[in-house]
C-alpha cells in the first residue's frame, strides 16, 4: 500500500507488484486495488501490476466535494500517479466504471496509453435524455446509500440483474466480493455516483475514432449489452477488437479469472511494445 499525494491534502493508493512492462488496473464501482484475485495473479505474472484505488474506494481519499470526483479531474489524477511511479506509457486495463475511466484517459491523455483492454466498459451515454435519468437515477443511489448505509446498499447491489451469474460463483469467490463491498466507505460511493457515473461523464463517443492505441473489448457472454457495446467500440476505433468470455456475466475477470487474462496476456504478446523489457 502507497498513498500518494496529487495534490495538497489529496492522495490516491496505489499498489504495485509484479514485473516487466507496466499494466495499470482500474477497478469498477465498489472496487479496489486489493480486489483483483486470481486474475490479477495472473497478470502479475509477465507484467509490473500499477493497481490504483479510484477516488471514492479503498485506501484513497474520500473527499466531501463532488468536483474531485469528475472524471475528468479523477483521470488526471490517476495519470499523475503514474507518472509518479516512473511509468510515462503503459498499457492500460479498465473494469466497468474503471473501463469508462481507461477511455477517458485515452481521450484526454494519449501520450500515456500503450494498450487499452476494456472489460465492460463503455463511452458513456450518447442520448441527453438518457443521461438526465441515469444522473437522476444516480444521485437517488447516492442519498440511498448516504440514508440507509453500506449494508443494505450491498444487499441490494449483488442482487441487481447485472451480477445475476455472479451467484454461481464458488461461495469463497462470493464472500470475498462481498467483503469488498462492505468494506467501502457511504460517501466516497455516493460521490463516486454523483461525479463520475454514466450520466455525470461527458460521452466519449464522438472521440473514439481518434484512439491511435490497440484496443481490446472484453465482456462476458452472459452480459449481451456490454458485448453489444463492445462491438459498437471495436467498429468505432481503428483496428479495435473485440472478444467474448464464455459462460461469464459483467465481471469475466472475477467469474472466469484464468479464461480472462490468458485473453488478455494473449492480446498484449501480439503487440510488441506491450511486451517489450
Amino acid at each position: 500500500m502507497t498513498r500518494l499525494e496529487i495534490r495538497p491534502g489529496f492522495s490516491l493508493n496505489v499498489e504495485v507488484r509484479g514485473a516487466g512492462t507496466p499494466l495499470v488496473l482500474l477497478h469498477g464501482f465498489t472496487g479496489s486495488a486489493a480486489g483483483w484475485g486470481r486474475f490479477g495473479e495472473r497478470l502479475a505474472e509477465r507484467h509490473a501490476l500499477v493497481a490504483l484505488d479510484i477516488v471514492g474506494h479503498g485506501l484513497s481519499d474520500k473527499p466531501e466535494t463532488v468536483a474531485d470526483y469528475r472524471m475528468e479531474r479523477a483521470a488526471a489524477d490517476i495519470v499523475a500517479v503514474v507518472r509518479h511511479l516512473g511509468y510515462e506509457r503503459a498499457t492500460w486495463l479498465g473494469y466497468s466504471m474503471g473501463g469508462r475511466t481507461a477511455l477517458q484517459v485515452a481521450v484526454a491523455h494519449p501520450e500515456a496509453v500503450e494498450c487499452l483492454v476494456l472489460i465492460g466498459g463503455a463511452p458513456g451515454i450518447s442520448s441527453a435524455s438518457e443521461r438526465a435519468a441515469r444522473v437522476a437515477s444516480d444521485q437517488q443511489l447516492a442519498d440511498r446509500i448516504e440514508r440507509d448505509g453500506i449494508e443494505a446498499f450491498v444487499e441490494y447491489w449483488e442482487n441487481i440483474p447485472l451480477f445475476t451469474s455472479q451467484h454461481r460463483m464458488p461461495a469463497e469467490r462470493q464472500a470475498a466480493v462481498r467483503a469488498g463491498r462492505l468494506a467501502c466507505d457511504p460517501t466516497g460511493l455516493a460521490n463516486s455516483l454523483r461525479g463520475m457515473g454514466a450520466g455525470a461523464q461527458r460521452p466519449l463517443h464522438g472521440d473514439l475514432a481518434g484512439i491511435r492505441a490497440p484496443v481490446l473489448a472484453i465482456a462476458g457472454e452472459l452480459d449481451t449489452k456490454y458485448a453489444g457495446i463492445g462491438r459498437e467500440i471495436s467498429e468505432s476505433v481503428p483496428g479495435a477488437l473485440t472478444a467474448v468470455i464464455a459462460d461469464a456475466g459483467h465481471a469475466p475477470q472475477v467469474e472466469r479469472p484464468d479464461d480472462t487474462a490468458a485473453m488478455v496476456l494473449e492480446f498484449l504478446a501480439q503487440n510488441p511494445l506491450a511486451v517489450a523489457e
